[in-house]
């Protein structure tokens, strides 16, 4: 293997797949700066002219295409090498996208059966793949989890367009010298027959993948390819809901059209498919809901036993070419002339071939013939001493549905000649004692005094509710349904003060709380309001640092008389307010109690005036003394031109005052007292 193609443009890296006939290495496109992946043809193969046109068609069937689900090509080639005998050698090679992630098949092997939300995603990009292909003209014919990528950012990608083969499952794989092309486990009907295959062939191994994810395991499995391929003609998977006790058994319906046996049956094109998912993801009846997958078997049935009774076609018949406008494969007349006489010869060769295969068969046939002959006598003999012995009465398995009680589930089956084997069902949301799977499952044979095992409900069990605040509503949804939990359709909107609008502020059940699977939660969101916290009477200082994040604040300040120096006496909005988030408020800071000067009162003032004058200014007058209208000042304190609190209490010291006579002295008015009082 050469360390480099196209003249050293791809330096060839690690091996990262290796199929039947080819192998992928990442690769380093140097000419673009690209990490690529580059599918290289295996040497032994490259002088196979059969291998080598499939290997070519698949690089021209993909180069044409565009689409986000499909791998993209980027180019192909052919290098001339070298091989240890000295001779010269073509590897043809395909560079193509390089996709960073994981195969379906590599998802479903490590975790299993995959949610119903990862099925609906992973089938939406596959079915648009293969709507964008099919209207291309180009038929998969090989769809299986080993061809679906799953990138790390969660984008499906479908690769190996126009190839068919398996690169991990070989033992498995049903190759073109059986008659038919693909993977066995994902097979059509009409591959395993060797039947011309339509879009819809490929519609049936999607139908397959599907079944896979929900379940964990392939709708079909057996010791060999052609005994799995037997199953896809003539049996029906058993129902995806059977397997998964609680899976919704609308999956069956839809599985089973996609899966039917006629084609005609099956979704006609991928656009129907992804409707019928997509009308079940909201909530709607898909179109698969009147499906019955035993009609459809007993159809083909029938239909194959009416082909066997019809002459053979004569071989002038046309042949079927398929086209894209319509999606089906159409008669094309058949050649003339020189062309047509090759085709005779052609034929006349195959007819001997057959005629020498047929008696080849004949004498095989004869042989086997005595020995089964033989082995049927022994057979019947002995069938017939051990019927005498021991003559089995088969009986059905009756059904088991969520109405059925335990008591008369066991009853019906003890009428019957059965033993009902009790267990429980600790993974389901149903109610504690519903019936939720039977086994053998219901409507089949079995032989009285067998053991029918039955299992019922342990109730729905409780986890704690996941904690998605600050998530989007999408994310919220898949992360409480991917803890088993049903998530209202109503979504309620909440003033919040931290968290963004439109971002999941709460649940209903509160996260961490012990809550039942399948309960249903109601989430709320951010309105971008929030409420306007009262801050009045808290300190400047702690309320910025508690709200910085929250609000821009102007600042202000204002005497109170009712809020001390420092803390807030005041807010616009008001506390209780709606305001946007990151809403600019003002806050007024208290400076104190407004201040004021003690007036002048001079002595002998009476102290009727005197009290007026301190009230004018916002003081509180107190009397030591009289205070009638013989009452006038001695002295006030605090004195006068004090600085003090507004509504300070000054206190007045009064004396009684007798008037006896008065007489004029530069323009003042002097009295006496009686009773030895002093003159003034």
């Amino acid at each position: 293997m050469p360390n480099a193609l196209a003249g050293g443009r791809y330096q060839l890296g690690q091996l990262i797949g290796r199929g039947g006939m080819a192998e992928v290495r990442v690769a380093l496109d140097t000419r673009l700066g690209r990490t690529v992946a580059v599918k290289i043809m295996r040497a032994e193969l490259a002088n196979d002219e059969i291998f080598l046109a499939r290997f070519r068609r698949e690089a021209r069937s993909v180069a044409q295409m565009n689409n986000p689900n499909i791998v993209n090509i980027y180019d192909s080639g052919e290098e001339t090498i070298t091989t240890d005998a000295g001779d010269t050698e073509r590897l043809p090679y395909i560079v193509m996208e390089y996709v960073k992630g994981q195969t379906l098949r590599d998802i479903i092997k490590v975790n299993g059966a995959l949610s119903q939300r990862d099925c609906e995603q992973v089938m939406l990009g596959v079915l648009s793949a293969l709507d964008y292909s099919h209207r291309m003209g180009i038929i998969h014919r090989d769809i299986k989890p080993g061809n679906i990528m799953i990138s790390e950012q969660g984008v499906v990608k479908v690769m190996d367009f126009g190839i068919a083969r398996a690169l991990d499952d070989s033992a498995a794989t049903m190759t073109q010298s059986q008659g038919v092309v693909g993977t066995a486990q994902y097979l059509s009907p009409e591959q395993a027959r060797g039947e011309t295959v339509d879009m819809r062939s490929d519609l049936y191994s999607a139908g397959c993948v599907l079944y896979e994810m929900l379940t964990g395991r392939p709708p079909f499995t057996g010791d060999s390819a052609v005994a799995i391929a037997y199953q896809h003609v003539s049996e029906v998977a058993t129902p995806p809901s059977a397997v998964v006790p609680g899976l919704p058994k609308m999956w069956d319906s839809i599985v089973a059209k996609a899966m039917a046996k006629d084609r005609q049956n099956r979704y006609a094109t991928a656009a129907e498919f992804k409707n019928d998912i997509l009308t079940y993801m909201n909530g709607g009846v898909p179109v698969a809901a009147a499906f019955n997958p035993l009609t459809d078997l007993s159809n083909v049935k029938a239909r194959k036993e009416a082909e066997r009774e019809q002459p053979t076609a004569p071989m002038t018949q046309a042949t079927q070419a398929f086209n894209p406008v319509t999606g089906q494969f159409e008669q094309v007349p058949p050649a003339n002339g020189a062309a047509q006489n090759a085709l005779k010869t052609r034929a006349e060769q195959r007819a001997a071939a057959a005629k020498a295969k047929k008696k080849k068969q004949i004498i095989i046939g004869a042989i086997i013939g005595v020995i089964v002959g033989i082995a049927i006598v022994a057979a019947v003999a002995f069938g017939m001493n051990t019927a005498k012995k021991n003559s089995v009465e088969m009986v059905t398995v009756p059904a088991c549905t969520a109405t059925t009680s335990k008591d008369g589930l066991e009853a019906k089956l003890k009428a019957l000649g059965l033993e009902m084997v009790e267990k429980q069902d600790t993974d389901s949301t149903e109610a504690a004692g519903t019936c939720t799977k039977i086994t053998p499952e219901a409507g089949s044979k079995v032989a009285k005094g067998s053991k029918v095992t039955v299992w019922f409900s342990a109730g729905p069990q409780s986890v704690s509710v996941p904690d998605v605040k600050n998530m989007s509503q999408e994310e919220a949804r898949t992360e409480l349904e991917s803890a088993g939990f049903k998530v209202s359709s109503t979504v309620k909107t909440e003033d919040s003060a931290d968290i963004e609008k439109d971002k999941v502020t709460r649940t209903d059940p509160a996260a961490g709380a012990p809550t039942a699977k399948g309960s249903t939660i109601t989430i709320y969101v951010s309105s971008g309001m929030t409420t306007m916290p009262n801050l009045v009477g808290q300190t400047k200082d702690a309320v910025i640092s508690q709200y910085s994040s929250q609000f821009n604040f102007v600042v202000e300040t204002e005497a109170s008389d009712t809020v001390e120096a420092g803390s807030i006496s005041r807010t616009n909005p008001a506390a209780g307010t709606s305001i946007e988030q990151g809403s600019t408020i003002t806050i007024w800071v208290s400076t104190g109690k407004e201040k004021v000067t003690v007036p002048t009162i001079s002595a002998g003032t009476d102290y009727a005036t005197a009290k007026l004058q301190l009230e004018a200014v916002g003081l509180v007058a107190a009397a030591s003394g009289p205070t009638d209208s013989t009452a006038v000042v001695v002295s006030i304190n605090p004195g006068a031109g004090t600085q003090v609190d507004k509504g300070s209490t000054v206190t007045i010291t009064t004396k009684a005052t007798t008037t006896t006579g008065s007489n004029t002295n530069n323009g003042n008015t002097t009295g006496g007292t009686t009773g030895g009082a002093d003159e003034k």
